[in-house]
């Protein structure tokens, strides 16, 4: 326990000790002079002046306790609460314009990220990083929602894929420097950060370029595992799939829930398949964010005011039914 003011409280207790010894000193030289007048301590009309005296130390006690509260004390107690930093990682690839997934695989997964986002507390910084080929950063994480949920809107279908890309690019969000592969193709050492929690929302489909290969996944998926950083994968699309126009061709594109698993599966993640727009609709309550536990500090002059106020009135009380009078 702590105190807000410890000169206060040591004032209080100085005071209540005086009163104390003076009580103690009145009682002596009370008790001498009814010995002097031949009255023993258990002669009648002696029980008036016990319940006087335990009325002045009940109400001293009060005055004690008062003095604790007057310095105004406080605890800490551990408290666990979602927070921490949560990417969402958008797949906005050509074949994200699919329409197996009603009005399209983008427009469903934008709004469940938008739904995520509005689920979440002021405590939790949210980023939003949108990948094609190279991983193209949108909204750094940050305690104003307002702005994830604009980067969210704003996202458009384009391009291609590499998971392994989108992987690293929310691990840069996170970290606020440059993550990239190690030369040899292995992961490197971020540091942890176990409040951190990535979404990916995509169908999967993973297409190698701009130097960056399929291979990429793996150790980007181990990267992340190392940091202490979940990656819950959801899986847009359906395994019927559907044909998409992208650049005037016909391209066939269906969900790779093999893909999304894996990556999930190496970093303590989950993976939630989403086949349609009511199952994208309930992805905010089925992701898990991280707990972390925070020391807060608890008030605790109310209870104190509340235990001298009580003592104070069983003084008061006991002294004026045992004397008559308030003092």
């Amino acid at each position: 326990m702590s105190f807000a003011d410890p000169v206060l409280l040591a004032v209080g207790l100085l005071l209540a000790a005086g009163l104390a010894w003076a009580a103690v000193v009145a009682g002596r030289r009370r008790a001498a002079a009814l010995a002097a007048a031949g009255i023993t301590a258990g002669a009648p009309g002696t029980g008036k002046g016990r319940g006087r005296s335990a009325g002045i130390w009940f109400t001293i006690a009060g005055l004690a306790v008062l003095a604790v509260a007057v310095a105004g004390p406080s605890a800490t107690v551990p408290v666990s609460r979602a927070s921490g930093t949560v990417i969402l990682a958008m797949d906005v690839s050509g074949s994200m314009a699919a329409t197996d997934v009603a009005p399209s695989r983008l427009a469903a997964a934008k709004r469940a990220a938008l739904s995520f986002i509005g689920a979440q507390p002021a405590s939790v910084d949210i980023g939003v990083v949108a990948f094609t080929q190279g991983g193209l950063e949108a909204a750094l994480p940050t305690a104003d929602h307002t702005m994830a949920e604009a980067a969210v809107r704003r996202l458009r279908a384009s391009g291609g894929t590499s998971l392994g890309d989108a992987i690293l690019a929310s691990l840069s969000a996170i970290t606020h420097k440059t993550v990239v592969l190690r030369r040899d193709g292995s992961a490197p050492n971020i540091g942890y950060w176990p409040s951190a929690t990535i979404v990916l929302f995509s169908d999967g489909q993973d297409q190698a370029g701009s130097g960056s290969a399929s291979s990429s996944t793996g150790p980007a998926a181990s990267a992340a595992e190392k940091a202490g950083v979940h990656i819950d994968t959801v899986g847009v699309g359906t395994a019927a799939g559907a044909t998409v126009d992208v650049d005037g061709y016909h391209l066939f594109t269906a969900l790779n829930a093999a893909a999304l698993k894996s990556i999930a599966q190496a970093t303590a993640g989950a993976y939630h398949p989403a086949a349609d727009a009511g199952q994208l609709d309930g992805i905010a309550s089925s992701i898990d964010l991280r707990l972390t536990t925070t020391h807060e500090p608890l008030p605790l002059a109310g209870a104190f005011i509340g235990l001298a106020l009580v003592l104070l009135a069983v003084g008061a009380v006991l002294t004026i039914t045992r004397s008559g009078r308030v003092v």
